[in-house]
């Protein structure tokens, strides 16, 4: 099972370098998000830490074991203490099945991370509910989204699908995420994530405005 489907690498660069704004520098010691290359997002994460997640709808606490899956776990760590998930939307809320998020709101930010990807890890745990994992677009693919499962979804595990963390606090924040639009074009009523890495924040405002969002990420 895919969660990302593949588009025009090039078509989407040109188009999104073009509304491309300034970067704000990142603060002392923290990576900047808008720069992939910074050597900030080499570092290692802890062992275990937490992320708070605060949302439109409330807060929720994800633990973060890194010998799940310790790619993953870098990756993430850095993401948070970035700023990279601060105003991104759940884009993609399936009742009983997941909510997806990691579609940065600037096009530039979504261009620029868009090679970055992380070699997989392997599966040492299972997609049940609360457990939180990576979206790929098959092997070695995963870059930022993330999606956290409703339930039990074991059915991922044989693709690939390897869990780093879970939900251990406020899941019944993440039950309340609005999920009326249902799946994504073209199978549903959903955002298009080809549109979304175009356009940007200003799509999902638009023709999506019930979609909750992440007003800031912060590692405990």
């Amino acid at each position: 099972m895919r969660f990302l489907p593949f588009v025009s690498v090039m078509a989407l660069t040109v188009l999104a370098g073009a509304c491309k704004k300034p970067a704000p520098k990142a603060a002392a010691g923290v990576p900047d998000f808008h720069n992939p290359a910074d050597p900030g997002f080499a570092q290692q994460a802890p062992d275990s830490f937490r992320v708070r997640i605060s949302t439109t709808k409330g807060d929720f606490v994800i633990a973060v074991h890194r010998a799940w899956a310790p790619r993953g776990a870098d990756r993430f760590y850095n993401l948070v203490r970035s700023g990279f998930y601060d105003g991104v939307r759940f884009f993609r809320v399936i009742p009983g099945f997941m909510a997806q998020f990691g579609i940065h709101g600037d096009t530039g930010v979504t261009a620029a991370w868009r090679a970055r990807v992380i070699q997989d890890d392997p599966v040492r745990g299972t997609n049940g509910r609360g457990m939180v994992t990576y979206a790929t677009a098959g092997p070695a693919t995963r870059t930022t989204q993330i999606f956290i499962n409703f339930g039990d979804n074991n059915r991922l595990d044989a693709s690939g699908f390897a869990p780093f963390g879970q939900v251990v606090e406020g899941m019944e924040v993440v039950d309340a995420l609005y999920g009326g639009y249902g799946e994504g074009a073209p199978n549903g009523r959903g955002p298009d994530q080809y549109r979304l890495n175009v356009e940007g924040e200003k799509y999902l405002a638009r023709q999506f405005p019930k979609l909750d969002k992440i007003n800031k990420a912060t590692v405990e």
